[in-house]
């Protein structure tokens, strides 16, 4: 929640005074009193319409969306007082954003004047505009309302309510719940908390407007100023203990972070501070309290890109990054400073001695290997089967070495034996005379039978010739697996025989 200068708002103590006392007044009985409230109601209405009062809060929403909320990919809700509101801010508003990125949606009335009849929406075009809402990619990216959608639309992508409408009580708390509702999607567009403007002084005094108990009232609602000092704390508490490992990104700088993060309890540690750091900079993201915070935050980002990448077990995507934070880091940052020291990009004779010679750590070593292992199986896998076998082996060699099953010399020689066997493999399987889907049931079968040979791999894939459609009919694969386990269960015994043969059932054919 934010409060945005006071010139923009009415008055706190006249909405008190008027607009709260008017919604507690179904209890009065008298008359000419509750006509007076109304009143008064009516006047306060009308201030709050004024053509430069409109027009001056239209141009701080039109900023703020673009500066603010569209750059996260998220929408907004501006909720004005009546409908009359809603469509004196669309027009306001089309003068500093384009048209279609804003749709008004109230009711109808029979007595509506030419400027409320314009923004009529028929029941289909409601709800299609309410459907391509909820998709990021989609116009209307701002939706005015008065009372439709405030409590019973669903559309997670909705970041922030712009508000300039008296709410109390169960509308005002599940308005802002609504906005308040984490999110993330397929992409990695991550939402961690919604955004209120204040424009009618509501906040000010939430213990009046709000009827509820303090808990329930803070599970929705943090104040822009909390999350500012948290942001601080985190900065000037927590961030020191990495920052040391951001002081330059020449080979030695990286090969001390990775010893240091080699530890996989002071990464998850790591991972786990810098998402909630994260999490608070997409919110206040470009305020100027962030000034001072800048450069340690874009170090941090740097640090935490380059530990997450080089100890992934794929090839990292930064969808973990938000918005501003990865833009951030493309102005500021160079992917060639974020890369391992002696990063091979091919696999062959030459990379693999050249890696071998290199004065890198063991460490180091190990992580590149398993980068390019996992890189050359995801390109190549579907033109070269067997190095699925290759895959599945490196990668329990990575889950053994996560868990210190194995020491750092057992599991770099292990995985510079992997890579040796696929720079010697095309050899092999000419010498051998087999095909590509002969070969990779060769190297599917090595690891679990002894003394294989070209003739077993060339029996067991006759058996798949039998039964060329048991990747998508049922029966043929129940058919072709027990087939398999008759061969098998003499050659592996019976404790290995069913995940040998499922190793076989994964392999691609070409």
């Amino acid at each position: 929640m934010r409060l945005p200068p006071s010139d923009l708002r009415v008055d706190r103590e006249t909405l008190e005074r008027e607009f709260l006392n008017l919604a507690q007044a179904e209890g009065v009985s008298d008359i000419e009193e509750l006509n007076a409230i109304l009143d008064r109601a009516v006047a306060l209405k009308e201030i709050m319409k004024a053509p430069g009062r409109i027009d001056a809060i239209a141009r701080y929403v039109a900023d703020h969306f673009r500066e603010n909320v569209n750059p996260m990919g998220f929408k907004a809700f501006l909720v004005a007082v009546d409908r009359q509101a809603c469509a004196l801010y669309k027009q306001a508003l089309d003068t500093y954003l384009p048209p279609d990125w804003s749709e008004v949606v109230y009711a109808p009335a029979h007595n509506d004047d030419a400027t409320l009849k314009k923004y009529y929406l028929t029941p289909d075009a409601e709800k299609k505009v309410r459907k391509d809402f909820t998709k990021k990619e989609k116009f209307p990216k701002i939706l005015i309302v008065t009372e439709k959608l405030l409590t019973g639309f669903d559309a997670p992508v909705l970041y922030c309510m712009y508000l300039d409408k008296p709410m109390r009580d169960h509308v005002l708390l599940q308005a802002i719940a609504r906005v308040n509702r984490p999110y993330e999607d397929e992409d990695g567009l991550k939402k961690p908390y919604g955004f209120v403007l204040d424009f009618v002084g509501i906040f000010e005094r939430l213990e009046k407007a709000l009827a509820f108990d303090s808990d329930m009232v803070a599970s929705v609602i943090q104040n822009i100023d909390t999350l500012k000092l948290l942001f601080k704390k985190y900065m000037e508490e927590d961030a020191p203990k990495y920052l040391p490992f951001t002081q330059g990104w020449d080979d030695k700088s990286k090969e001390r972070a990775i010893a240091h993060f080699e530890d996989k309890k002071r990464r998850e540690d790591f991972f786990a501070f810098f998402r909630q750091l994260q999490n608070l900079y997409e919110v206040l993201s470009p305020d100027a309290f962030l000034r001072d915070y800048i450069k340690d935050y874009q170090r941090l980002t740097e640090l935490y890109k380059f530990i997450r990448e080089e100890f992934s077990d794929r090839v990292y995507i930064d969808r973990e990054l938000s918005a501003k934070t990865r833009e951030l880091l493309r102005q500021h940052a160079s992917s060639s400073n974020l890369a391992l020291p002696g990063a091979i990009h091919e696999l062959g004779p030459k990379e693999l001695a050249l890696l071998k010679q290199s004065d890198t750590t063991e460490t180091i070593k190990i992580l590149n290997l398993r980068k390019i292992l996992i890189k050359t199986v995801d390109e190549k896998a579907q033109s070269q089967p067997f190095l699925l076998s290759i895959g599945e082996r490196a990668e329990a060699l990575a889950l053994a070495y996560e868990d210190r099953h194995l020491t750092t010399q057992e599991v770099l020689a292990e995985f510079e034996r992997l890579a040796q066997e696929y720079v010697e493999s095309d050899k092999e399987r000419q010498d051998l005379g087999l095909d590509a889907n002969e070969y990779a049931i060769f190297a599917s079968l090595k690891p679990a039978v002894n003394g294989v040979t070209s003739q077993l791999a060339k029996a067991f894939n006759s058996l798949f010739l039998l039964y060329p459609d048991y990747k998508w009919n049922e029966q043929q694969q129940k058919r072709l697996r027990a087939e398999l386990y008759k061969v098998l269960l003499p050659l592996v015994g019976a404790k290995k025989m069913v995940a040998t043969a499922n190793s076989l059932l994964r392999l691609q054919r070409v």
